[in-house]
């Protein structure tokens, strides 16, 4: 799912369809999770579904998760330094083939990141050295993390069947919902949101102010009950690090893992695993009943 530096759209889609798997990068960074003990979970109700006869599932996992864990940051952190040496980019230049990349990389890292490196498949790997943004860091929205997961987990499950803690077949199928996701039909409450943004943007600049946030409040009521207002871009910045200096920066709003939502989810996912609780919100409706064309995530908030 889109999502590189917060995981609310998975957490939104996991709400919405129930899958038996789905990551979220803020707990992961909470826990500290290891990749090896994500792959572990997952393998593990891959293995418990099919000791069921449930030889089929789904997993949800946002696109920007390797930046949450926490070994795997130190492991980017590690090669952009390292290829940032020109002495190692000549050589890495000289060598024509992308094993041989791989190989001199390897001898460079040390401890448990050279573990963590060494644990990824070959074409990640490559990935990691060879594709970087115009800084020479790795771009790490580049990085199929769901064809990552998948062939992780297919090598944990493969190692299980040969100590025979697994008797099923493992094949896994990637879909990256990225643009498809975002270029469907607005929804009539798509319209008469970008409709009353686009009243406050006009009333602000009627008003000869500048520098300020459009927004609305209340959305999860009906739209006579929305708040418009206007905030001063200045109350959002925070002062961080950036590239080695200090710069006004807005805050990223990531999961909150206290919110109702995250705590819904983490209540229900146990089940999901288990049980076929798959749900198909159907297609967007324009006409009907008002909670079907005007409410946002109707059956979410019902539960909530």
């Amino acid at each position: 799912m889109m999502g590189r530096s917060a995981s609310h759209v998975t957490l939104e889609c996991a709400l919405s369809t129930r899958p038996n798997i789905a990551l979220i990068g803020e707990e992961v960074a909470e826990k500290k999770q290891s990749l090896a003990e994500i792959v572990s979970y997952m393998a593990d109700i891959v293995a418990q579904r099919a000791e069921m006869g449930k030889h089929y599932g789904v997993a949800l996992i946002p696109e920007g998760l390797v930046e949450f864990i926490p070994e795997f940051k130190t492991l980017i952190s590690s090669l952009n330094r390292l290829l940032a040496n020109e002495i190692h980019a000549l050589v890495l230049k000289a060598l024509k083939r992308a094993d041989s990349k791989v190989e001199y990389v390897s001898s460079l890292l040390t401890g448990h990141t050279a573990e963590v490196f060494a644990s990824l498949p070959l074409d990640f790997q490559q990935q990691l050295i060879l594709d970087r943004d115009s800084h020479g860091n790795v771009t790490v929205s580049q990085i199929e993390t769901e064809k990552l997961m998948g062939m992780m987990v297919a090598a944990e499950l493969q190692k299980r069947k040969k100590l025979n803690k697994y008797k099923g077949d493992f094949n896994f199928i990637t879909h990256f919902c990225g643009y498809q996701g975002r270029s469907g039909f607005p929804s009539n409450f798509d319209a008469n949101y970008c409709y009353a943004l686009g009243h406050v943007a006009a009333a602000i600049v009627n008003a000869g102010l500048t520098g300020y946030l459009c927004a609305i409040s209340n959305l999860a009521q009906p739209v006579f009950k929305w708040k418009p207002k206007g905030v001063p871009i200045t109350s959002l910045l925070n002062i961080e690090e950036r590239h080695g200096k200090q710069k006004p920066v807005i805050k990223k709003a990531l999961v909150d893992l206290n919110g109702p939502k995250f705590l819904l989810f983490f209540r229900e996912r146990s089940r999901w695993a288990h049980q076929d609780a798959f749900v198909y919100p159907g297609p967007i409706q324009f006409y009907g009943p008002e909670e079907i064309t005007e409410a946002t995530n109707f059956h979410i908030r019902s539960l909530l």
